[in-house]
């Protein structure tokens, strides 16, 4: 389709729907109609090191996670149990949303503490994560990995390398068993973002749209590429042209080839991009040429 935004603007969303002949159109309609019909237009936050690098993609044995970015190198470490067995490293969206609520959570509050109790499960049922049976145990599981894992971002300043280390949180974010509406709660009340983690993202926060991350649903490369796509655009000030190796490194965990990685890309970016109505990017044989764009939510223009 043409552009999928102006499309519905011009033709309304019955006719876009009915001109969608793939599923990838088809998502791509649906994604763009969410945000473009959102009047909120909720402010979320995240850390720019996550717009260069990324969490896993799905489960893996590996106990050491490594990857690269622009002049940024991200490596998270399993953590352990009492027994001293590796618990795994967090992967997927879950965790991605985990995160995402917290950063949220400490900017909006200007605190490293952040209130749990129901607020996590709401802000999570707002994405379209409904807390309960295999999902609460998924949840509860990338919760207990983000607790216990440590992570060293690695980057090259101007005239130094710089080096953070520590761990997301203070304290273990641990999930109850379900209380009298079936509905699962979050042990503690409230959870503190390490110091350094904080500290990172309080001095290169960046901003996204809440509405577009729930159009998104739960596709961690489309989550992935959606804020690298936040940092980079609104900040350039020329074009960027960002080659297919760079991609394949960045975003290219768990496929066996560069061939069959760029096919998976190619849908992903498209959904990122029906997510984020002003964003302005060519695909070519080469990678993706990054245009200066407007950012992600009107809020910042």
């Amino acid at each position: 389709m043409a552009d999928v935004h102006q499309f519905i603007t011009l033709y309304g969303i019955e006719e876009a729907r009915r001109q969608a002949i793939t599923k990838r159109e088809r998502q791509s309609v649906e994604t763009a109609y969410q945000v473009l019909t959102d009047d909120a237009a909720r402010l979320g936050f995240t850390y720019s090191g996550f717009a260069l690098t990324a969490l896993p993609h799905r489960t893996t044995d590996a106990l050491v996670w490594r990857r690269e970015g622009h002049n940024l190198t991200l490596i998270v470490e399993s953590g352990l149990d009492q027994r001293a067995k590796p618990i795994g490293l967090p992967y997927g969206s879950y965790a991605r949303y985990i995160l995402l609520f917290l950063q949220t959570e400490a900017i909006k509050t200007n605190s490293r503490e952040i209130e749990l109790g129901s607020s996590m499960r709401c802000w999570l049922n707002s994405m379209g994560v409904s807390i309960g049976g295999v999902t609460y145990k998924a949840v509860a599981e990338q919760a207990k990995r983000i607790s216990t894992c440590r992570l060293t971002f690695f980057g090259s300043g101007v005239s130094r390398d710089i080096r953070r280390n520590g761990s997301f949180v203070k304290d273990a974010i641990t999930m109850s068993g379900l209380i009298d509406d079936d509905q699962p709660t979050l042990w503690q009340d409230r959870v503190v973002l390490e110091e350094e983690f904080y500290r990172a993202l309080r001095e290169h926060p960046v901003p996204v749209n809440e509405a577009a991350l729930r159009a998104i649903g739960p596709r961690s490369m489309v989550l992935d590429l959606y804020v690298f796509l936040a940092y980079r655009l609104h900040s350039l000030h020329d074009n960027a042209h960002v080659g297919w190796p760079s991609i394949y490194a960045q975003f290219g965990f768990g496929f066996a080839s560069s061939r069959r990685f760029k096919q998976s890309f190619l849908e992903c970016i498209q959904l990122a991009l029906a997510a984020y109505p002003d964003a302005r990017v060519t695909i070519t044989d080469t990678g993706l040429t990054l245009h200066p764009s407007r950012p992600p939510i009107a809020k910042l223009g």
